[in-house]
């Protein structure tokens, strides 16, 4: 889904959700958006990497260690909203937050999680993709989009009780312990249907040279066809095979190491 244009004048309008970050500047209610437009997150078996996963670590003098996985996280709290102020800024794992996405941060979650979020206020519920840290507030359990907190009745008074519960994600993998930037093998996905998985490899390998693996993962909800490329001679190979993929209308890939 496309970012909604923010509107200057508006970066102003207080926050109810969100509290000021580390340089006293409040955070900012972005235009309104329609509920329906709020997409859920797509679940996808991205490996769970170093970038924003360094454990432990410390806020406000306090520390924090991020779980060793999310399988069976399942917590009742308060969950509150974050928006202009951090638009277009990077989250922990250095992606771009979006304030219309369905994202959030979570104190010890690994990133990337995904988990459902349920207002118990008005049973409305969502499927978001943690990728940030937050927040560092005792009595909160997670920092949701402006978007996802819209889809869920809570943006006007800023704070609601949930429910949040990690959701399994077959066939991804922990990288925490690979170097960063040490990337040689691209995984296209993972995916149910073996006749679709196969014929997408042979898509894809008619634009590359570099060999294309399919291999089954069993996992709780059945098995999966996890597809990958590689592995490649060096960083620029690898950047040349997602540009080709990319011009060739196929998904470019997740890099790993």
């Amino acid at each position: 889904m496309r970012s909604i244009t923010l509107v200057l004048l508006m970066l102003m309008a207080a926050c109810g959700g969100a509290p000021p970050g580390d340089d006293g500047v409040s955070d900012g209610t972005p235009p309104p958006i329609d509920p329906a437009m709020v997409a859920d997150a797509v679940v996808r078996p991205d490996p769970i990497r170093l970038s924003g996963n360094i454990s432990p670590y410390t806020v406000n003098g306090r520390t924090y260690t991020v779980l060793d996985s999310a399988a069976g996280y399942r917590k009742k709290g308060t969950a509150s909203w974050y928006g202009t102020k951090f638009h277009g800024r990077r989250t922990s794992n250095g992606e771009i937050f979006d304030v219309y996405a369905a994202t959030a941060a979570h104190k010890t979650l690994p990133i990337p999680s995904y988990a459902r979020v349920t207002n118990l206020d008005n049973n409305r519920s969502m499927v978001v993709r943690v990728n940030d840290r937050g927040p560092f507030h005792d009595n909160r359990i997670i920092d949701l989009s402006y978007g996802a907190a819209v889809k869920l009745g809570f943006a006007n008074q800023g704070t609601a009780p949930v429910i949040v519960e990690a959701l399994s994600v077959v066939g991804a993998e922990d990288r925490r312990f690979s170097e960063d930037g040490d990337y040689r093998n691209l995984q296209i996905g993972a995916y149910s249907n073996k006749a679709s998985a196969e014929k997408l490899a042979s898509g894809i390998a008619t634009v590359i040279e570099t060999p294309v693996q399919l291999s089954p993962v069993d996992g709780p909800h059945g098995r999966l066809y996890r597809l990958r490329a590689g592995p490649f001679s060096d960083a620029a190979a690898l950047a040349q095979a997602q540009a080709a993929l990319r011009a060739a209308g196929f998904p470019e890939g997740q890099p790993l190491p």
